[in-house]
């Protein structure tokens, strides 16, 4: 091993020890994992920049400024309250229903945008049930990247598929709807054991009188004319992302527009609203970037990859479950973003020699839900944790591991069984 892998496995693990034991704050760790790697010349600064993902940060900045508008007219409240409602103050009900509709949402759109546009609401329910948030939060998390994992548009690493290996919405449609179906079904079914003692614990928080109360005095819109301004900016810009290809537009352009136009129709004080956006998730993101692309460009990940495949000897039921597994392994470490776009071209080399139909959907699968496993192995664990946080309710690399971990495994279970099912037998 080169002395530039060995230096920057060396940071990469020493930040990564930082960001789980919490010595320091996950965006100083990052921060300072980012300068080091610019400081030994592991990288220079253009260099950097150039791998930080400003898609990414400017779509999190626009859908954050979105969101806290729309949170000012009560929308949110309605909703919650009415998520209570229908689940008659049930706990698991309620984490059932919260979970499934941030799944089908992040199935159509961005997870972190989901997760930005739901936690509001998620907050609001477990004052109201008088219990504590981090356990509905992290199975909307959970939920979240299982949605978003069955379509093209869903996560950012389906995109990078979709786009380098020739695949449309219809392929993913077809390959990953179903599978990703199942992995929520099962992951739903799990949750009541996971939560178990957090459910109880909030067991008969709500009479049905409190309900009722609750429904006449917080089932209401304070602020008509901005929710519907804020409504029809979100209608557009979703329009926006489903047709961005169409368009040539990127995700970032057109959140930062929708962003942009609501606060101008809207006449919202710039100030105020900047103040809300969460600067140190983005900042996390940037230093995360940096490190990470370090790694890259050192040639680890890439030299990993490539010594697992060649384990396969050439067979294409061990080379699929191979890829679907690593994959699941390494995006609960490092984001799933940059190793996607390590491991594109090598699938493409692989698949000179071997079927490389199941290998794509493997990647996309292990990519996707091995996301679950840790709290900064996706975009959207780390945005509601940095809320979940801001909010006086810290989400711990510990304590997510407890329910992310056991969630993957039984997901990516359950994509096993499809792929071989699917591309080893039926075929």
């Amino acid at each position: 091993m080169r002395g530039e892998e060995l230096l920057a496995g060396a940071i990469f693990l020493g930040i990564y020890a930082l960001i789980v034991t919490e010595k320091i704050h996950r965006t100083l760790a990052a921060l300072l994992g980012a300068s080091l790697v610019i400081l030994l010349k592991l990288v220079d600064q253009r260099e950097a920049f150039a791998f930080v993902d400003f898609n990414v940060i400017f779509l999190l900045a626009g859908m954050m400024i979105i969101a806290n508008v729309m949170a000012k007219t009560g929308i949110f409240q309605w909703i919650a309250v009415e998520a209570v409602r229908r689940a008659e103050g049930q706990p698991y009900r309620l984490l059932l229903l919260t979970s499934v509709i941030t799944a089908v949402v992040s199935a159509f759109l961005d997870n972190v945008t989901t997760v930005v546009l739901l936690t509001p609401i998620t907050f609001f329910v477990a004052q109201r049930l008088g219990t504590s948030p981090v356990p509905f939060l992290i199975s909307q998390v959970i939920a979240s990247n299982i949605g978003g994992t069955a379509t093209l548009i869903g996560d950012p690493p389906n995109i990078i598929i979709g786009s380098q290996m020739g695949k449309d919405f219809n392929d993913f449609l077809v390959n990953l709807t179903p599978v990703a179906t199942a992995a929520l079904v099962v992951y739903l079914a799990l949750a009541r054991w996971l939560f178990r003692d957090e459910l109880r614990a909030a067991t008969s928080a709500l009479e049905p009188d409190d309900i009722a109360r609750l429904v006449t005095e917080e089932r209401k819109i304070v602020n008509v004319p901005l929710m519907r301004t804020s409504l029809a900016v979100m209608a557009l810009t979703i329009l926006g992302f489903l047709f961005s290809r169409a368009l040539g537009l990127e995700g970032a352009t057109i959140a930062m527009t929708g962003a942009v136009v609501l606060m101008i129709v809207a006449r919202e004080d710039v100030h105020e609203i900047f103040n809300t956006v969460e600067w140190p998730t983005l900042f996390f993101f940037i230093g995360l970037f940096i490190i990470v692309g370090a790694v890259v460009k050192a040639g680890i990940i890439s030299d990993l990859a490539t010594t697992v495949l060649s384990w396969t000897g050439g067979r294409t039921d061990l080379a699929a479950l191979a890829v679907l597994w690593m994959s699941g392994f390494i995006s609960a470490i490092v984001d799933n973003i940059p190793y996607t776009v390590t491991m594109v071209p090598l699938i493409q080399q692989l698949g000179q020699s071997v079927d490389r139909e199941p290998l794509i959907w493997a990647l996309a699968l292990g990519a996707n839900l091995g996301g679950n496993a840790t709290v900064i192995g996706a975009s959207a664990n780390v945005v509601v944790a940095s809320m979940s946080e801001a909010r006086g309710q810290p989400i711990t690399f510990a304590q997510y591991l407890r329910y992310g971990v056991p969630a993957t495994l039984a997901t990516l279970v359950v994509a096993t069984i499809d792929i071989w099912i699917r591309y080893l037998v039926l075929s």
